[in-house]
């Protein structure tokens, strides 16, 4: 299994990030892609080994890490950054409007930055979209000339959202609240194509059931996993293989 979404270099696991990765490889992970929130978190991430996992580093800044101003060289640094062969996405970035709608026109100007970074690129852009999903596709309908490619990163929206997203160029991260008992994802991933998913974690955030509301880490991505294959009638074999294989397809591993 491949978690394209995971803060794994986080201060949450600074104790036991061994075992946090014992147990990964031990659920079957063989990769771990990391979505930067700011430009601080690249050195975090650059520390991180292990003998049995692939990590694999990201650029961006997190619509809620968007400052007031947004500062002259912002493009330039992102691209220097994304520009490596040892960056493998942008982001990550997109729109928040749960904690505040002050800097929206901000996190909008940031978001575009983002998607013209990838473009020029050739990489994914990894979106966070939190009440915000009218804009956050608009903005891609807007920024999508052929040469955009992302994912939707903890996808939670209809099923009419969901097509639109894919109709733009998107993928579907799904992560942990597809197995939430009252958010409704399931039923709504249910109708949408498997092949255009990806499993996250997002960790240390957004654990899935039965582990909610404890630490998120990527071994628990395998009830994710396990939920998709009773949505889809198919085996944990099956849906690790097409989601590893869409993965490796968009971020060219």
């Amino acid at each position: 299994m491949i978690d394209t979404h995971s803060h794994i270099y986080l201060d949450q696991f600074n104790e036991d990030r061994d075992e946090v990765f014992r147990r990964a490889v031990e659920a079957g992970v063989e990769a771990i892609f990391m979505p930067a929130i700011d430009f601080g978190s690249i050195a975090q991430m650059e520390k991180l080994s292990h003998p049995e996992i692939a990590f694999y580093k990201m650029a961006g800044i997190h619509p809620c890490d968007v400052k007031e101003e947004l500062p002259s060289s912002y493009e330039d640094k992102l691209l220097k950054y994304c520009t490596k062969d040892d960056f493998y996405g942008v982001g990550e970035t997109g729109l928040d409007y749960y904690w505040s709608t002050d800097l929206v026109k901000q996190q909008k100007e940031s978001f575009n930055i983002h998607c013209k970074v990838a473009k020029q690129v050739q990489k994914p852009v990894i979106i966070h979209n939190r009440e915000s999903t009218e804009d956050m596709l608009e903005i891609i309908e807007q920024e999508q000339d052929g040469n955009l490619a992302g994912i939707w990163h903890c996808f939670n929206g209809t099923v009419e959202e969901g097509k639109r997203a894919i109709d733009l160029g998107l993928h579907l991260g799904i992560g942990g609240v597809v197995t939430f008992k009252n958010a409704g994802v399931d039923k709504t991933v249910g109708q949408l194509p498997l092949e255009k998913m990806m499993l996250e974690t997002d960790a240390p955030y957004l654990s899935p059931t039965p582990k909610r509301g404890k630490r998120n880490e990527p071994a628990f991505m395998k009830f994710t996993a396990e939920k998709l294959a009773d949505i889809f009638g198919m085996s944990l074999v099956e849906v690790d293989e097409k989601t590893t294989e869409t993965a490796r397809e968009l971020f060219g591993i």
